[in-house]
């Protein structure tokens, strides 16, 4: 049986954390204002991940009104999830994730994103897709105000 799902997560650039995106923490002027570390690429990707596996979403696995999850870094939340998942007998078809933000430029830290992710989630790297773009200077995304990323995973039992 093959299990599809979708992830969705959106944070406003601001504040003095670290602009971390799947692991990476990328160089920019500007941190993301979150609970956790912040990271829309892993956030998205757990969704996607609990969503196949009709486990809710990570708002309701991870609350924001618990503080121990506050600051923490998102990887582990990722690793939490997935052996949540896996336990049910789920494995990994393959993932596919687009980061959407207008800079600064990702294109270099891909690869490395991947790397963890197949770290965290034990899988072959050609397993896993990331890819970004920008809104061509539209709406909050468009004017550096935020970024946005979507994953989606599949599943098989």
């Amino acid at each position: 049986m093959l299990r599809i799902g979708y992830g969705c997560d959106v944070h406003q650039f601001g504040g003095c954390r670290s602009l971390i995106i799947g692991g990476v923490n990328v160089p920019y002027v500007t941190g993301i204002k979150a609970h956790s570390d912040g990271d829309v690429l892993v956030h998205a990707l757990i969704d996607a991940l609990l969503g196949a596996a009709c486990f809710g979403d990570i708002g309701a696995m991870f609350p924001d009104t618990d503080a121990k999850y506050n600051n923490v870094d998102s990887r582990k939340l990722l690793r939490i999830a997935w052996e949540k998942v896996s336990m049910q007998g789920y494995s990994l078809g393959n993932i596919d994730i687009t980061v959407i933000l207008q800079i600064p430029r990702i294109n270099t830290y891909i690869y490395q994103m991947r790397q963890h992710l197949s770290s965290d989630l034990n899988c072959l790297i050609n397993n896993i897709n990331i890819k970004a773009t920008t809104t061509d200077a539209l709406g909050y995304i468009g004017r550096s105000e935020g970024i946005a990323c979507i994953a989606i995973a599949l599943l098989s039992c």
